[in-house]
């Protein structure tokens, strides 16, 4: 009888470096771009009351032979009211042939991993090349996946972050400092995290812009990463008209990513953007023609990127006999 491997979160940061899961969002990202995958769009439940929502995740790529779901919450409260993450999630990875469940982890780390690893590949893609200058909005745990993740891909000579709390951007620029060694300042205001930036990454939760078109200068990359629920926009939506912009996804972005609010109000319909990451990678769309362009980059976060990330987790555990396993028709 086949048994179901679980993993913990301390045990699937030992299994996978952010160079692998930059590997796993890149195939996924391709897989889709070639509708290799079988992908609905993710599902939400609010919970008002509590302030915050649960979304169902499903993804199957048949020429992998790789499939699964994960549940994730996000509830803003959380860390200081609960003492809790802000996001949470499970992952179920299942055999495509029987529907046995092969795995059942922790998805609060891979889904930390993957989203930092979208950034990184939209940096590799979308950047100048020259760049050397990263901008960060937001000091939570995804500014530090962002970071590690673009440091994959670019030669960072300087970082500088902002964040509402003090202590927390300060917090951040000396752990982040220490462990890349790169120069990472701490900043008392969003324009100073943008201004002169090659690279900005925003990771804040909110519902109203905190970037300003005016701060953007010629040329800059951005990676649009907190807005993922409707209402919720991090750009003003002069500067992603005026901007080429890329998404992952036009069913989940136009309903919850950065793009939600300006297609909401009809200033931005599909055909006004540049196209999907994905196209880039297999050499469908050429992305970014000049270096003068803004490019940005509208990310919702796809069950692919989860699941073959999850899968590569997985591989690797059950290879080497890791996790503890369990026979659930028992």
């Amino acid at each position: 009888m086949k048994e179901t491997i679980i993993l913990n979160q301390s045990e699937i940061k030992e299994l996978i470096q952010m160079d692998k899961v930059i590997e796993a969002v890149e195939t996924a990202y391709c897989e889709h771009a070639q509708s290799k995958v079988q992908m609905p769009a993710k599902k939400y439940l609010f919970f008002q009351k509590f302030n915050g929502d649960l979304r169902i995740m499903p993804c199957y790529l048949p020429n992998m032979g790789e499939a699964g779901v994960k549940c994730v919450n996000v509830h803003p409260d959380n860390p200081h009211v609960h003492d809790l993450p802000t996001v949470m999630a499970m992952i179920e990875l299942v055999d495509p042939a029987t529907g046995f469940p092969l795995a059942i982890m922790d998805g609060t780390w891979i889904t930390n991993m993957r989203t930092g690893a979208a950034g990184g590949v939209a940096t590799k893609y979308l950047a100048k090349k020259d760049s050397k200058t990263l901008g960060i909005v937001g000091a939570g745990k995804q500014a530090y996946t962002q970071l590690m993740a673009i440091n994959e891909v670019m030669d960072i000579e300087e970082a500088v972050v902002y964040c509402r709390t003090c202590s927390s951007r300060e917090d951040f620029a000396k752990r982040v400092s220490e462990v890349y060694g790169i120069p990472v300042r701490a900043v008392d205001t969003p324009k100073k995290a943008v201004e002169n930036m090659d690279v900005v990454v925003t990771v804040t939760p909110v519902n109203h812009p905190v970037i300003k078109t005016e701060w953007i200068s010629p040329g800059t990359h951005i990676n649009a990463m907190g807005a993922d629920a409707p209402g919720k926009q991090e750009i003003e939506s002069s500067a992603l008209l005026k901007s080429k912009v890329f998404i992952d996804c036009w069913e989940q972005a136009s309903h919850s990513g950065e793009i939600n609010v300006p297609v909401s109000e009809g200033l931005i319909q599909q055909e006004d953007l540049s196209g999907k990451l994905g196209d880039i990678i297999i050499g469908k769309n050429p992305g970014r023609t000049s270096d003068d362009e803004i490019t940005i980059f509208d990310s919702t976060g796809l069950a692919v990127q989860d699941i073959t990330t999850a899968w590569t987790v997985y591989e690797k555990a059950r290879d080497l006999n890791l996790g503890r396993k369990i026979n659930f028709l028992e």
